[in-house]
Parts: structure tokens; C-alpha cells; sequence
């Protein structure tokens, strides 16, 4: 059962690390080069379709480490597990401080309502996203030695 849950919550978490790696290194570079407001558009598009997915996967994997380091309390590798609970705990309260509300208003964007910082915005929100993927890509590899 635990052998189980462990590889579950490792292949799922490592989902959405390359989901939000690939939204760092291919989605938004691939945008940002689109002429026009093609770009920007783009990404209030994916703010609104990651938007509504993100945050349940984000709690998921979250609450199945949990699950993961209740359930293997005093095996090898529960120290690895809770640290990776711990950063995906940062990761969480990162997203919701610092990346929520940039995304919030970056989805209702267009060409005619966009603030006139929309650019700085949508930079500080790829500066920030780099930091929470590198957080996700060390519980990923923490869940992974935990697992092997």
C-alpha cells in the first residue's frame, strides 16, 4: 500500500513539475515571440485554463505527500518526504502570495484593457514562476531518492 501510494504521488507530482517546467522554458518563450498582442493574449488564456487547474493540483500533490509521510512515519526516506511536503508547502504559499494575483488579473487582459506595466507584470510573473518550478523540480528529486 505504501510502495503504492508512494509511486502515485511521485508520478504526479513530477506531472506537474513538467507541466510548470514547461510553462517556464517552452509555452512563454514560444508566446513571447508571437507578433502583436498574439503573445499576451496567449497568456491570459493560459492563465485562465492553468488558473483553474493549478491550484488542485498543487493541494493534491500536497495532501498525498502528507498522506505519504503519515503513512511511512519512521521508514527510510520519511525525512526526504517531509522536506519535499515542506517545499511543496512553499510552493503553495508562494503561488497564492505572489503568483495568484498577478495571474488573476493577467487572465481578464486584452489588447484594449491591459495596464501599461502588463509587460513588468508578466516578467515578474516569469521571474517568480522560475523560482517555484526550481522549488517543485528539488521536491520532485526529493520524492524520487525517497521512493528509490
Amino acid at each position: 500500500m505504501l510502495t503504492a501510494l508512494a509511486v502515485v504521488t511521485t508520478v504526479i507530482v513530477g506531472l506537474m513539475v513538467g507541466v510548470e517546467f514547461s510553462v517556464s522554458f517552452v509555452i512563454n518563450p514560444i508566446l513571447d515571440a508571437l507578433p502583436g498582442d498574439s503573445g499576451q493574449l496567449g497568456r491570459a488564456h493560459g492563465g485562465r485554463m492553468l488558473g483553474a487547474v493549478m491550484p488542485v493540483w498543487y493541494i493534491s500533490s500536497l495532501a498525498l505527500v502528507t498522506a505519504w509521510a503519515i503513512t511511512g512515519w519512521g521508514d527510510e526516506g520519511t525525512g526526504l518526504v517531509l522536506t519535499a511536503g515542506a517545499l511543496l508547502l512553499v510552493s503553495v504559499i508562494m503561488s497564492v502570495l505572489l503568483l495568484v494575483p498577478i495571474n488573476n488579473r493577467n487572465k481578464t487582459w486584452t489588447p484594449e484593457n491591459r495596464p501599461a506595466d502588463w509587460k513588468e507584470q508578466a516578467n515578474r510573473w516569469d521571474r517568480l514562476h522560475y523560482i517555484r518550478v526550481a522549488i517543485i523540480i528539488a521536491a520532485f528529486a526529493l520524492l524520487t531518492t525517497a521512493l528509490a
